[in-house]
């Protein structure tokens, strides 16, 4: 019965998708090398599930919060009760979790310009940020941190970690909060496991001990059993479309750390005085809530589909960051193609096998905040979604493709193998 059952899958993907059989013979390999690798995170997966339930439980959510609001926003009482439920999930005193926060970088944003002000210095630790924070810093006449006098260093990285020589130069008395990035955004720099963090934030506290130390959580989300704020960051911040939305919210991001931090990034996101007293949840608290409790099985799923890609992808011969068998502390998985065309055909065949837009071909294009032209695939349910099966890649060398999401592992093992196969038929 299950050889039959392997037979039907194995003809699904040769007659509906058009994989060649080596490339399934390959996988059906890969899946089961992996299944010791796969256990370990179903581990992580049930004790994050456990206090995500914890939280909710805590926060006595019921039915009344899962209503909307309209207008101001005021007396949203789901509202407040999603904020007390991540103040919970991630250890912090407090937190701003909201449809209005668009992105990874809108709420990254919120923090660096709603707590800097003129004549501080922020300092990232972590080398060059994500490309999208390049405008926010350096922009000219845009309401970036240069146009407030608000100056920026950074300390390069030493073999993609952390340079602590460097970071130590570069703090100062006006340095007034260092820039932490988890995930390796658009580089080949491995990511922070929390355990890095926490002894990168000790030593910056040791140097300056009032620095706020700030922590770029996209990506990052429920990869392990503890987050940044617990191992000693002041602030946090991310994005609903990545990890905590579960796949279900729609938009929104969130912003976790200390009260008095909190409060400022929620004034800068409405109005000075304002606080988090308003802001209409919409039609939002239902999917917001619905998602975070599903987030950790959803990121458990992307987990196991970057482990299964990097396995197959190195055994195609490519070279891939982090190997499957190393720790993972981002969904993120880099995969060095070597060429634009090998790039671009590798995307179309992931968007070939999405839910939504499978007819459609990702070309290309100057993406805003963008130093290259950027190609994106995913075939998402919700636009720009990462938690969803996705690649994209700025065309440059080494023409890097970043996958990352997958709802199910299954979808994930057909995606690379329909991106294997673009490949193939390109040539």
């Amino acid at each position: 019965m299950e050889e039959e059952l392997y037979n039907n899958i194995d003809k699904i993907a040769m007659e509906y998708y058009s994989i060649n059989p080596k490339i399934i013979k390959i996988s059906k390999i890969v899946t089961e090398e992996i299944q010791p690798i796969i256990r370990d995170i179903e581990n992580i997966v049930e004790f994050n599930q456990l206090k995500v339930l914890e939280a909710m439980k805590r926060s006595f959510l019921s039915d009344y919060h899962l209503s909307d609001s309209t207008g101001y926003g005021y007396n949203d009482t789901g509202r407040e009760t999603i904020d007390e439920i991540y103040k919970t999930i991630f250890r912090a005193e407090d937190a701003l979790v909201r449809p209005q926060i668009i992105s990874g970088t809108h709420a990254i944003t919120l923090c660096l310009l709603g707590v800097l002000r003129p004549g501080d210095e922020l300092l990232s630790a972590t080398g060059t940020p994500y490309d999208t924070l390049k405008d926010v810093i350096h922009g000219d006449n845009c309401g970036s941190l240069k146009d407030f006098n608000i100056k920026y260093r950074e300390a390069d990285l030493i073999d993609g970690k952390p340079n602590y020589k460097a970071i130590k130069e570069n703090i100062n008395n006006n340095t007034k909060m260092i820039f932490i990035q988890r995930s390796r955004g658009y580089s080949l720099r491995p990511s922070l496991s929390t355990v890095e963090i926490k002894q990168l934030i000790e030593y910056i506290k040791s140097l300056k001990h009032d620095v706020i130390c700030f922590v770029d959580n996209c990506y990052g989300e429920f990869v392990d059993t503890n987050e940044p704020i617990e191992v000693g960051a002041d602030l946090c911040a991310g994005s609903l479309i990545k990890n905590p939305g579960g796949g279900i919210a729609p938009t929104g991001g969130y912003v976790v750390g200390k009260s008095e931090l909190v409060k400022l990034c929620s004034d800068r996101l409405t109005a000075p005085g304002l606080d988090k007293n308003c802001g209409p949840s919409m039609s939002s608290n239902r999917l917001i809530a619905q998602g975070t409790f599903y987030a950790p099985l959803i990121v458990g799923e992307a987990l196991k589909g970057a482990i299964f890609t990097s396995r197959i992808m190195e055994k195609m011969g490519f070279e891939v960051n982090p190997k499957y068998n190393e720790k993972r502390n981002d969904i993120v998985t880099a995969v060095m193609l070597g060429n634009k065309d090998a790039l671009i055909n590798f995307c179309k065949g992931i968007q070939k096998v999405g839910p939504v837009d499978s007819h459609v071909l990702p070309e290309p294009w100057a993406m805003p905040g963008y130093d290259h032209k950027v190609i994106m695939a995913g075939g998402s349910f919700i636009q720009g979604s990462s938690i969803e099966l996705s690649a994209d890649a700025p065309l440059r060398e080494p023409y890097a493709v970043y996958i990352q999401g997958g709802l199910n592992l299954s979808h994930v093992k057909l995606g690379i193998m329909s991106g294997l196969q673009a490949m193939i038929d390109s040539k």
